[in-house]
């Protein structure tokens, strides 16, 4: 008999394997007829793949979170096939799914334009609506070489080539188009449904080389309802208005060129808001505990060659070889300067934790094309902190980090926060032991805080398993920030050791921590999850004062100066302009306060406020305007110790 377990744990036996839809029809058969897919063993299957023995099972019908990856993957080939069919001289290449969609890359002399796409879509609800099945055959390579031969289908032919000997070939047809693919689909075309929509076209190189061909690709993007899919649009038409970039430009925050590509050039309210940040996280990590250091731009390459970096990121580092044939690199990461200063001067159990926080300014070589405003930049400045420990101190020591990470983000107004476990990489350092053990730690410190977390599998460092914390914003998108790593590998291998209980050296285990994660994309998430319109405290001009005509001008210096003399960080227009032109023109700015002056203001002692997005003002005497604003204005680290 053959056994098979139920997601809920129930068994289910056969007297010979069975496939995915006799499986579902043995269940029932409304279930069958709603089923798309099988999982097996937690992967996806065809649904007329035969289940192995002892395996656990799963029916995925269309409505199944699983069942998003399978619309998106059979939409990919589906376009494919659309573009075949409206354009016979294109060939085919590769179209994979993708974070909120799937590309498939195209060969044709003539380029593609977005006035194509509604002919596209419309050729692609054509097939959808024929209903054809995905079937499935396994073929020789001789036997799929002569099919995309007589084919002309070139691109195909060259990924035969790679496919290792002996392993079987994959065809997938639907009607009388087909592809090479490892599957798995869903049952027909008609189960994409109408939840599509051609997003954009780039050009790709072949296989990703710049020395090969380049290709035309064509993004779309796909989901289960048509609901989910116009919400997805309108994310995307909120997120362009949000853009950073746009905003930095309207704010005054920053630019970029191409002399300096990936690296910020900050303006003076970019840089007041990025110095606000530098000051309310310096507050925070000295109440922590940290010494504030400050480690060499610049370190030679056996330094990164003993960490290990060398080996794991040396293609994405900038380096320098000086006349004596030395070479040397910009850091791409602080922890290694951090270790030097650890082993500066011998250190005694009695004293850890020992933590070091460092706002470092890093370097990693991105892509040209990977770059992309603050989020993606070459050159940044890291919040980092590492602290030195004994292994009876890694749980304790985690926890304190996982609550200060946690009520960080809650002052910057990020709530929604989702904790991600991840274990140890293929490619890594030390020995499975250690491994083990910082796993262990790392698990049981998060567990004991209550906190819910996802698994992450292989994708911690190279050196260490790791916490990631995933901020969700205003309009629902996850980005990744903070981290909390647990290192049982790199104090040893540079070297590093503390004198025990015992009097004998030992090697501290490294926690590294970050928090803001990259500074510069840190700013560039919060101007987009507030559209802006930055909290009072964080707002690089906090306030504007315009006079309505030059009579208040004197009035208006007063004021300003006490503005200045109670820290708010404040300018004076008094541009011969009308008052409305100045309002409209600070509101497109993001000012979130102006003080409105003229002849009655003056008279009266007074000034008029006027809040960004709210039309109704109020007329206060300046003085206590300006406390009030002074107390809105504060820190909300600073807020809670009064």
């Amino acid at each position: 008999m053959y056994n098979y377990v139920l997601p809920d744990g129930n068994k289910k036996q056969y007297p010979k394997l069975i496939d995915g839809l006799s499986f579902a029809k043995d269940i029932s058969n409304s279930l069958a007829k709603k089923a798309v897919a099988i999982k097996i063993n937690g992967n996806l299957h065809d649904l007329s793949d035969i289940i192995e023995d002892k395996a656990k099972v799963e029916i995925i019908t269309r409505d199944h979170p699983d069942a998003l990856e399978l619309i998106r993957h059979d939409c990919a080939h589906i376009l494919a096939e659309a573009v075949q069919e409206l354009y016979p001289d294109t060939q085919v290449t590769i179209g994979p799914v993708i974070e909120n969609g799937f590309y498939y890359d195209f060969a044709r002399e003539e380029s593609f334009k977005l006035d194509d796409f509604d002919r596209i879509e419309k050729k692609m609800h054509e097939i959808i609506s024929r209903n054809m099945s995905f079937e499935k055959r396994e073929v020789s390579y001789e036997e799929a070489y002569d099919i995309f031969n007589k084919k002309n289908e070139m691109y195909k032919l060259e990924l035969l080539e790679a496919i290792p000997k002996g392993e079987k070939i994959k065809l997938y047809s639907q009607g009388e188009w087909l592809d090479l693919c490892r599957g798995p689909h869903m049952t027909s075309t008609g189960s994409v449904g109408k939840a599509f929509k051609l997003m954009k076209i780039a050009g790709a190189y072949w296989r990703g080389d710049s020395n090969n061909v380049m290709l035309q690709r064509i993004y779309g993007t796909a989901f289960s309802t048509e609901k989910d899919l116009k919400n997805y649009l309108n994310m995307l038409e909120e997120a362009e208005k949000r853009d950073h970039r746009k905003l930095g430009r309207e704010m005054d925050l920053f630019h970029f060129q191409e002399e300096g590509p990936g690296s910020v050039f900050w303006h003076k309210k970019g840089w007041a808001l990025f110095s606000e940040l530098v000051g309310y996280m310096r507050r925070r990590s000295e109440r922590a505990g940290y010494m504030e250091v400050n480690t060499p731009d610049m370190l030679d390459r056996s330094l990164w060659e003993t960490s290990g970096h060398w080996e794991k990121f040396g293609e994405n580092m900038f380096t320098s070889q000086t006349p004596d044939s030395k070479v040397y690199a910009l850091k791409p990461m602080n922890c290694p300067g951090h270790v030097q200063i650890f082993k500066n001067g011998l250190k005694s159990y009695k004293e850890l934790p020992i933590k070091y926080g460092e706002f470092g300014k890093v370097h990693r070589y991105e892509p040209s094309g990977a770059l992309h405003g603050l989020m993606r930049v070459r050159h940044f400045t890291q919040d980092d902190g590492h602290v030195f420990i004994t292994e009876d101190q890694i749980t304790e020591e985690c926890v304190k980090i996982h609550e200060l990470i946690l009520s960080i983000y809650k002052d910057f107004g990020f709530s929604n926060i989702v904790v991600k476990f991840s274990d140890r990489p293929e490619k890594r350092v030390g020995e499975d032991a250690v491994w083990d053990k910082a796993e262990e730690a790392l698990k049981n410190a998060v567990i004991s805080t209550n906190q819910e977390f996802e698994l992450n599998p292989g994708e911690g460092a190279f050196y260490g398993p790791k916490l990631e914390y995933v901020l969700r914003d205003a309009i629902g998108r996850d980005w990744q920030c903070g981290t909390l790593q647990v290192d049982l590998n790199l104090p040893g291998r540079l070297g590093s050791f503390y004198i025990g209980k015992d009097g004998e050296k030992h090697v501290p285990v490294m926690l590294h921590r970050a928090i803001f994660g990259s500074l510069e994309r840190f700013t560039g998430i919060l101007i987009e999850h507030y559209s802006g319109k930055l909290p009072l405290w964080l707002a690089p001009l906090q306030l504007v004062i315009a006079t309505i005509s030059s009579n208040a001008d004197d009035y208006a210096e007063n004021v300003k100066k006490y503005c200045d003399n109670n820290g708010i960080r404040v300018t004076f227009d008094n541009r011969n302009e009308k008052i409305n032109y100045k309002i409209r023109e600070h509101s497109h700015a993001k000012v979130p306060i102006m003080f409105i002056i003229g002849d009655n203001e003056v008279n009266n002692n007074t000034v008029t406020i006027r809040r960004l997005g709210d039309n109704e003002q109020k007329e206060l005497p300046f003085e206590l305007a300006v406390n009030d604003l002074k107390k809105e204005c504060r820190p909300p680290d600073i807020d809670n110790l009064s």
